[in-house]
């Protein structure tokens, strides 16, 4: 039997929790469904910076492009204020993987579960309903405003300017749109009313790089008339996402755009620690929850695995549909259905979620509902 390779970046932080929890429930299901994993792990991060200069090895990067099936990131980030002039740790390794491998569409799910709270003025409360938030943001990944086209203008080592700029193309922008409208056609639409709806998410009104993106968004919108069009500017959405999340399906976005507007969105779904991510590329793609390193909670065996797990859940959908592996697949659906089947029952929860249940007891408890998921 072939073994599909994850490639896997603990990161530092609570990057190696989140993903040592991930690898439980991927090893879970590749034993009940009936398929092998073949692991590399890269050491990445702060720790490995500091003892070698490097962020990660010199060969990692080849490993990912040409020997991983699919990639699997913990978390990286700054640990300590940098110069304006210096890169964040982390950053050089995760834009090269999205810039390298060419992982165009940042695909962020939007999903309310069963019996999450949301906290709200520091108070768990039940806000919105499951069944009215489901959607998915398509981030464009590899141009916008973190494109390398940046610089600083330095006297004296004091920096008094800085630049970005940011780069909007058309096939940047008409390759990342038609993955959207493609994913819409595999979804339920909106929870309103099940029409399946693209948004367009921009700020045409001001902008000309947005300009582009919308005319490039109507191109492409003419080939998909099954699917609703919809536009938003991207000051009105971050409301309208708040107010009436049920109205949505699938909304695609500048690179910018999409960074803030799935932060906020992940309060919708009880939080930072709920909120999976995935990099998907033609050929490649790097999975990874949105969350940060978070160093103030390292080593200490408390934050929430479901962003890390979730998105496992996410690659193993996209590496199914690749490899045309139908197991995969059904194991995905089993990882979501422990995931929901766990927080239903609201007896294992982290500290984010209103209870006091390590990140291990997590896994293990989404870890015990997929064996019996098979004896079901």
């Amino acid at each position: 039997m072939t073994a599909y390779k994850v490639v896997v970046l603990p990161g530092d932080g609570i990057g190696p929790e989140v993903v040592r929890e991930a690898k439980k429930i991927l090893l879970t299901s590749s034993e009940i469904f009936g398929f092998d994993l073949e692991f590399v792990e890269i050491p990445c991060g702060k720790d490995y910076l500091k003892k070698t200069g490097l962020e990660w090895p010199e060969n990692a990067f080849e490993i990912c492009r040409d020997e991983a099936d699919c990639i699997l990131l913990g978390a990286v980030g700054p640990h300590k204020k940098r110069p304006l002039d210096k890169p964040n740790e982390g950053s050089s390794m995760l834009f090269g993987l999205r810039f390298g491998l060419d992982l165009y569409a940042n695909v962020r799910p939007v999903r309310l579960y069963p019996n999450v709270l949301h906290r709200i003025s520091h108070e768990f409360k039940q806000v919105w309903e499951p069944d009215n938030i489901d959607f998915v943001v398509i981030r464009e990944n590899t141009e916008g405003l973190y494109s390398p086209a940046r610089g600083v203008v330095s006297r004296a080592e004091n920096v008094e300017m800085a630049v970005d700029n940011r780069i909007i193309t058309r096939k940047g922008a008409e390759r990342v749109i038609r993955f959207a409208f493609e994913l819409s056609k595999l979804r339920d639409g909106t929870p309103k009313d099940g029409k399946k709806k693209v948004t367009c998410v921009d700020k045409s009104n001001v902008l000309q790089g947005c300009l582009l993106f919308r005319k490039v968004y109507d191109e492409v919108a003419s080939n998909y008339p099954d699917i609703e069009r919809d536009y938003a500017y991207v000051d009105a959405f971050t409301q309208w996402i708040l107010r009436k999340p049920e109205c949505y399906d699938v909304a695609v976005m500048p690179n910018i755009f999409g960074d803030i507007i799935t932060d906020l969105a992940a309060v919708l779904q009880g939080g930072m620690g709920m909120a999976a991510s995935g990099n998907i590329g033609d050929e490649h793609a790097m999975f990874e929850p949105v969350h940060g390193s978070s160093p103030k909670h390292a080593n200490k065996d408390i934050v929430n695995p479901i962003a890390a797990i979730l998105s496992v859940h996410m690659m193993l959908r996209w590496l199914g549909a690749k490899k045309k592996q139908e197991k995969l697949i059904l194991a995905s659906r089993s990882i979501e259905k422990a995931v929901a089947s766990v927080l239903s029952e609201g007896k294992t929860l982290t500290y984010d979620l209103g209870g006091d249940a390590k990140c291990s007891e997590l896994g293990n408890a989404i870890s015990a509902k997929i064996k019996e998921s098979k004896v079901m």
